[in-house]
């Protein structure tokens, strides 16, 4: 196997690695939880990159790359959601339109169809990674004693409760519109795809 496919596995290995030392009690084990999905999410650059350079494009990475980025940032998404962070709703309709996407995209491919990434679905992917970032970062030296002491209120700011659950509005009705007019703008193509003479 190729080392972007390998690459790609440990992505979805190290997810709920990830997840387990979120959400234990250790603030240590939370530490660890960061550098985890950061290395995960590395992995996904490093592969993405390799493919490009060195041409290691399969049908295998085709689909099961972007599937590995959905289960790690709906890993994520969910991890917040146990923590009472995020509303359940929110992320559910993020990771329903994002594997919908994903799996139509997976399938046009498998049917000889080209399924484009728009620039409006990339714009709502970078949004997604900022916020999850922010969240983990703050949240994580939010629960690290020698970082927290003596910045009580500025953590409390960082993880208000109205400006976090706005912000993750604000995400969820991109994330929806950016699925909706994708479906929309991809109809026809859509219609191909499901046509039994395809």
């Amino acid at each position: 196997m190729i080392l972007p496919n390998q690459l790609t596995i440990l992505r979805i290995i190290l997810t709920p690695i990830f997840l387990v030392l979120f959400l234990a009690n250790d603030p240590l084990l939370k530490q660890i939880s960061l550098i985890v999905f950061i290395v995960a999410a590395l992995t996904d650059w490093y592969d993405g990159w390799l493919a490009r350079k060195f041409n290691y494009i399969t049908n295998w990475g085709k689909f099961w790359d972007p599937l590995a980025d959905k289960v790690l940032t709906s890993a994520a998404f969910l991890g917040f959601v146990f923590l009472k962070i995020l509303p359940l709703w929110m992320v559910i309709i993020i990771i329903l339109r994002d594997f919908l996407i994903t799996g139509l995209r997976a399938f046009a491919d498998y049917k000889g169809h080209s399924f484009p990434t728009s620039i409006y679905a990339k714009w709502k992917t970078f949004i997604q990674m900022v916020f999850l970032y922010y969240l983990l970062i703050v949240y994580v030296g939010q629960n690290t004693v020698q970082i927290y002491t003596g910045n009580e209120k500025l953590f409390h700011i960082l993880m208000h409760g109205t400006f976090i659950y706005t912000a993750m509005l604000i995400i969820t009705i991109i994330t929806f519109h950016s699925g909706v007019t994708y479906l929309y703008q991809s109809r026809q193509l859509i219609k191909n795809l499901f046509n039994r003479e395809n």
